[in-house]
């Protein structure tokens, strides 16, 4: 969903224009900018909290060239979602998500099914020297 598309969606359940509604939009966006900026941290009850943490400096690898390069510290928002959000989230049917990256390592299946690998089934093919007799 984008900003557009929720301006749109409270523009009609409160019968404003949606110019007037994307102004409202983006000065509770700018608010919340604002008092991150300023304070560190936002708490919106029953949605979460927005934080600024400094993320310390530290060693990587580039992945093209394997080089190892240094990375500095900076300043990083955030996200703890609250309660009700975790709740209602983690009742979320997966087949209706997109999966992460790596969904190719991911046991469980988009159909809710887990999947079997060799480590996990006890059918998987006999082992070296586990042939027939």
């Amino acid at each position: 969903m984008t900003k557009k598309e929720i301006v749109k969606k409270i523009s009609e359940e409160l019968e404003l224009t949606q110019l007037k509604t994307k102004e409202i939009v983006q000065m509770t966006l700018d608010e919340i900018i604002k008092t991150l900026v300023g304070e560190g941290r936002i708490e919106l009850r029953n949605f979460g909290v927005f934080e600024v943490k400094r993320r310390a400096p530290r060693r990587a690898r580039n992945p093209r060239t394997g080089d190892k390069v240094f990375v500095p510290a900076k300043n990083v928002v955030t996200f703890k979602p609250g309660k009700e959000m975790e709740e209602l989230v983690r009742r979320m049917n997966p087949a209706n998500l997109p999966l992460m990256d790596g969904e190719e390592d991911a046991d469980v299946m988009r159909d809710g099914s887990v999947k079997r690998t060799a480590e996990s089934s006890s059918q998987a093919k006999p082992k070296a020297g586990e042939g027939k007799v």
